[in-house]
């Protein structure tokens, strides 16, 4: 009887790098066009700001895969959104509101769910290729430590915001009268890394198997 093998898994079709770079670029300016606060704007999107152009930079030395970049682009996208109407003002989350009867704009949530969603596999990628944790039992529970680490960060720099600039900071703060903002916030990013690397840990293996096939 002869054997039957299985087919070998398809590579992951590849995207040019530089489309996710201008979809990115394209975005934050139309986001920056006519923002209804340029402080709050700079705030929420200084991440995108800062990371397009060292991505760019490094790209020859460290590419990253293109499910990374995908989802750093939609992350990219989100911020810009809550970026141009400040995270209490985006109309898809006063229709969602609106539509469910909830008490607030869930769109901040969303924006921490991607928080800890979107890191988590921009974490569990840079362990993966530069340390010995890749296929460890330790590389998914460092990685949600991770992002939890980085969300902190975030409150802590969204409490600094507060200290310096008084009410003038509410539109970043986004807290919409919740006392307890700060914990939901933490909350969502640790929801959103554990979702993340349920749904996408065997994609992006695959993914960092086509990277270093390419490479090699």
């Amino acid at each position: 009887m002869t054997a039957v093998h299985p087919a070998p898994l398809r590579a992951p079709r590849r995207v040019p790098p530089a489309l996710f770079a201008g979809v990115v670029a394209v975005g934050l300016a139309v986001s920056a066009w006519g923002a209804r606060d340029r402080t709050t704007w700079f705030l929420e999107t200084v991440w995108a700001l800062a990371g397009l152009p060292l991505v760019v930079l490094l790209w020859r030395r460290f590419p990253l895969t293109g499910l990374l970049c995908g989802l750093l682009t939609a992350h990219a996208l989100v911020l810009a959104v809550g970026g141009h109407y400040t995270y209490a003002q985006v109309p898809v989350g006063d229709w969602v509101r609106d539509t469910f009867g909830l008490e607030r704009n869930p769109y901040d949530r969303f924006g921490h769910l991607m928080q800890g969603f979107v890191p988590a596999v921009l974490v569990r990628e840079l362990l993966s290729r530069t340390s010995p944790l890749r296929g460890s039992r330790w590389l998914a529970p460092l990685t949600v430590c991770a992002c939890l680490a980085f969300s902190a960060c975030f409150e802590l720099l969204e409490w600094l915001a507060a200290e310096i600039g008084g009410h003038g900071a509410d539109a970043f703060l986004a807290t919409q009268g919740d006392v307890w903002d700060t914990q939901w916030d933490m909350f969502c990013a640790l929801i959103g890394s554990v979702l993340s690397l349920l749904l996408l840990s065997g994609t992006h293996d695959r993914h960092l198997r086509a990277l270093a096939a390419r490479r090699a």
